[in-house]
């Protein structure tokens, strides 16, 4: 069975790369797209996806601190998996307070993306 991942990332061009890592794997199934911090928690509400891949620095109209958006996700035995074009200390701070268990730099998505999804997958939660 392929594991379910939810794409979220506000740039049309990052998640058009994205769907190209993923679109070769039969053993990943990208189950949706999303633009936004509200319409991720209405898919992942919806589709129940066993990964969530997050654009921590979303443009997002609805202001949503990442507290208010952990609540409203409520991934039960997904994971989150922050991706950003830093990895700082900020950032890594930032991705815990979404929830995400791992931090991943979009600068190395071809290569660590993969890897990061299967390894979540099979893991047992831990974060940042």
């Amino acid at each position: 069975m392929a594991i379910t991942v939810l794409l979220a990332d506000d740039s049309e061009l990052v998640r058009r790369a994205i769907r190209r890592l993923l679109s070769g794997q039969t053993e990943i199934a990208l189950v949706g797209e999303a633009s936004g911090f509200t319409q991720t928690i209405r898919m992942a509400q919806e589709l129940h996806p066993q990964i969530v891949i997050l654009d921590l620095h979303m443009s997002d109209d609805d202001r949503i601190t990442p507290e208010e958006f952990r609540s409203r996700l409520n991934l039960g035995a997904a994971r989150l998996l922050a991706i950003s074009v830093w990895n700082d200390q900020e950032t890594r701070t930032l991705a815990k307070s979404f929830g995400a268990v791992e931090l991943l730099d979009k600068v190395n998505l071809g290569t660590d993306l993969i890897p990061a999804i299967k390894r979540l997958a099979s893991s047992s939660p831990e974060q940042v």
